[in-house]
């Protein structure tokens, strides 16, 4: 069935208005959530590269993804991080800098973790492993500390903080306080 032009631009020129304004109200609304959840948790650096006053602490190379490794001035980091890496924050501390680094190893049930590494003249040191598992994160550090906190994936509705101070990672879960800017 042939619809000539003249008929066709009628219903176009009804339909197409409706249309637009549905599909602008449903972009609206997905759009709009995800800005909410930005503003909360802001994205995080993506950093391969970091020069410090210690060296330069970079991720090195990898045929497959989840098989980089990091490296300070060439040469690989022990105890060895790898996976798919980037250096998410960095601090200047009074006798050090301070990276965290996000570890993805392709596994969905917990895409991310992370580690902490202090460089300092006389070397560097690594934390364990830690998270909740999350990308949307938030950290900070203070003179002795270090501090990130995520949404706790046990816990909803709740905070997992974890504090490296050098030697260990310890974690609390407590209830969630907006922090807006």
């Amino acid at each position: 069935m042939l619809i000539h032009t003249s008929r066709a631009q009628p219903i176009m020129r009804t339909l197409f208005p409706l249309l637009h304004r549905s599909m602008t109200a449903s972009l609206l609304l997905v759009c709009g959530s995800a800005l909410a959840v930005e503003t909360n948790w802001p994205m995080a650096p993506k950093l391969i590269e970091l020069p410090t006053p210690y060296g330069t602490l970079a991720v090195g190379e990898s045929e497959y993804v989840y098989e980089a490794r990091l490296h300070l001035d060439g040469t690989q980091i022990e105890p060895q991080i790898t996976g798919m890496l980037n250096i998410s924050y960095a601090f200047s501390m009074r006798e050090s800098q301070a990276a965290l680094v996000a570890i993805s190893k392709g596994n969905d049930a917990c895409p991310v973790s992370y580690r902490w590494v202090v460089l300092r003249a006389d070397g560097y040191q690594v934390s364990p492993e830690f998270g909740s598992c999350s990308e949307h994160i938030r950290v900070s550090a203070d003179a002795k500390r270090l501090t990130l906190q995520t949404p706790s994936r046990e816990t909803p509705g709740a905070l997992d903080t974890y504090v490296y101070d050098g030697k260990t990672v310890t974690q609390r879960t407590g209830k969630e306080k907006e922090k807006r800017k």
